[in-house]
C-alpha cells in the first residue's frame, strides 16, 4: 500500500499511522518534519511541480517497498505557506520488523529531500529568499546508492 499526498492542510499523524497499523505489521516508523526558526526564519512557502512531484514520491515509495519488503508507506508533503512550528512533511514506513521500518523511513526522507521537485522560500520578517539545495542532503542521500 502506497499513499502519497501533496496538500496545503496539516495532517493527522495518529490517523495516518493507524491506517498502516491496520495492515497487521510489527512496526510503523514515522518522521515528521517541522518548520524551524533557523537563522531568524519566521515562515516558509513551498511550491511543487504538480503531477511530477506525486510521480517522484510514488517512485521513492515503490523502491522502499521493494528494498525493505514493506507492507506500506505514506508520504504527505505540504505546500503553500507555513509558520515556524507547523508540520511540513510526514513519512511513514510499515514493515514486519523495526529495522526495516526504520531504515525505510530514513531512506524515504533522504530521497524525498533530493529527488522530489519542491522549491522552498524562507521568510525572515519582510525579507524572502529562495533556498538552494543543500550539499549535506545530497551527500546523505548517496548512502542509499
Amino acid at each position: 500500500m502506497i499513499r502519497v499526498s501533496i496538500q496545503t492542510e496539516a495532517f493527522d499523524i495518529a490517523a495516518e499511522a493507524a491506517m498502516l497499523e491496520r495492515l497487521g505489521v510489527g512496526a510503523v516508523a514515522t518522521f515528521t518534519g517541522i518548520v524551524r526558526a533557523d537563522d531568524g526564519v519566521t515562515a516558509i512557502e513551498l511550491e511543487h511541480y504538480p503531477g511530477m512531484t506525486e510521480a517522484s514520491l510514488s517512485a521513492i515509495c515503490e523502491e522502499a517497498l521493494q528494498r525493505w519488503g514493506l507492507a506500506g508507506c505514506t508520504i504527505i508533503h505540504r505546500v503553500g505557506g507555513m509558520e515556524v512550528g507547523e508540520p511540513i512533511v510526514l513519512v511513514l514506513a510499515a514493515a514486519a520488523h523495526r529495522a526495516a521500518a526504520l531504515e525505510a523511513c530514513a531512506y524515504l526522507i533522504d530521497r524525498l529531500k533530493t529527488d522530489a521537485p519542491f522549491w522552498k522560500k524562507e521568510y525572515r520578517g519582510a525579507d524572502a529568499v529562495w533556498v538552494e539545495a543543500k550539499a549535506s542532503d545530497t551527500q546523505r542521500a548517496t548512502r542509499w546508492d
